[in-house]
């Protein structure tokens, strides 16, 4: 196997991955990434393959060594349907996708059309920050009011999900540590404050369900009921404003203003929120000619299988009228993202009613990506109407 040496802090990579991610490729599907000191599928054949594999899974096969100021961060990623396999993660995503039927999903199109509407018509004249005036509190907004969670605390909410998914930063540090530690500690004390308010006013959300479940005592613990709810919000937040933000980016300086199922398909394929993924290898086992061993761990780099040219022609030219191709940006078998159809639908409304009521919008200043990288999202992105 290869040795592939890049630092994931690099500069140059955080603004630009993809010429790295290239000269990975060519060595092979997988290389040796140094910097992690793992195997890294770079290949669309690789990170698909191994993605759907089911000798490789989520779940470590050792419990992960927790410094004593992570316990509560700890505790609460033990019951976090992401880090599962079946059959805890089978019986968390049965109840979660309960909210993410294709009925349910279309039934917030108002709503996400009305917030939307809102955010927009708080825009100023001068040139402002898009991420913190429109990409940031919609995606929250909508996922609260799926939830069944108060929309009057999206700040708290928007706190608590940055400081928490910090720490899948490649550059987190001992304060990063403490921050979310802390943030758990106040995100798991208000949804156990408000569960208790619930109980007895179940409405028609997602937390009333869970609740319910909670309750008949099979399907869900107390302790698995908050980490679904945290799961949720961070989850649906943080990639749907990195999306929004790279697909702005993208387009603005471009003449693409007709959203169609195309485009946002390809705003998802070419520069995804999420770059790196990881998988565990659950026996011993050959991959792609070479050996695996049973409870390595391995990187799935999402962004290269969608930039891998024997996936699509032209990988590296944004083509909004590209045939739907089946991209790597929601991962891939058991754990495909379960927002996905949701993110689709924000991601399509909120260009279009962008494009529509802000015809002059134009970026004012050249934007920077964030040093954040297992993420891909910009620092900000100033723009003006």
């Amino acid at each position: 196997m290869k040795i592939f040496k890049q630092s994931p802090t690099d500069t140059s990579f955080v603004q630009n991955p993809y010429p790295a991610y290239d000269r990975a490729r060519a060595m092979g599907d997988l290389v040796w990434w140094d910097d992690y000191k793992m195997p890294a599928a770079v290949s669309y054949r690789a990170v698909r393959g191994l993605l759907t594999n089911r000798k490789f899974g989520r779940e470590a096969l050792t419990a992960p060594q927790c410094p004593t100021h992570l316990a509560d961060w700890q505790a609460n990623e033990s019951h976090s349907m992401l880090e599962l396999e079946p059959p805890r993660h089978s019986r968390l995503r049965g109840l979660v996708l309960r909210a993410f039927t294709s009925k349910k999903v279309a039934a917030m199109a108002p709503q996400i059309t009305e917030t939307c509407h809102r955010l927009i018509d708080a825009f100023p004249a001068q040139p402002f920050d898009f991420l913190n005036a429109f990409a940031r509190p919609l995606p929250v907004h909508i996922i609260a009011k799926l939830l069944g969670v108060p929309t009057d605390r999206s700040s708290d909410l928007l706190s608590w999900s940055n400081a928490m998914v910090a720490m899948y930063q490649s550059n987190r540090s001992y304060e990063v540590e403490i921050a979310a530690n802390q943030a758990t500690l106040e995100f798991t004390a208000f949804l156990d404050s408000y569960i208790a308010h619930r109980r007895s006013q179940p409405r028609d959300d997602l937390l009333s369900d869970l609740i319910a479940a909670e309750e008949a005592g099979e399907k869900l613990t107390g302790a698995e009921l908050i980490s679904t709810c945290i799961l949720l919000l961070n989850a649906g937040h943080e990639a749907t404003v990195h999306t929004l933000g790279n697909a702005l980016k993208t387009l603005l300086p471009s003449p693409h203003r007709e959203v169609t199922p195309q485009l946002v398909e390809e705003v998802l394929r070419f520069d995804p929120p999420l770059h790196l993924f990881t998988r565990f290898a659950y026996e011993d086992t050959t991959c792609f000619g070479f050996d695996i061993h049973k409870g390595q761990e391995v990187a799935c780099l999402l962004a290269a299988a969608n930039r891998d040219p024997a996936f699509v022609e032209n990988p590296h030219v944004f083509d909004p009228h590209r045939k739907s191709t089946a991209h790597q940006s929601f991962g891939a078998g058991l754990h495909f993202c379960v927002g996905a159809p949701l993110a689709r639908l924000e991601i399509s409304l909120s260009l279009q009613l962008l494009f529509d009521r802000c015809p002059n919008l134009h970026i004012s200043q050249a934007p920077t990506y964030a040093n954040s990288y297992h993420f891909h999202g910009l620092d900000a992105l100033m723009v003006q109407t």
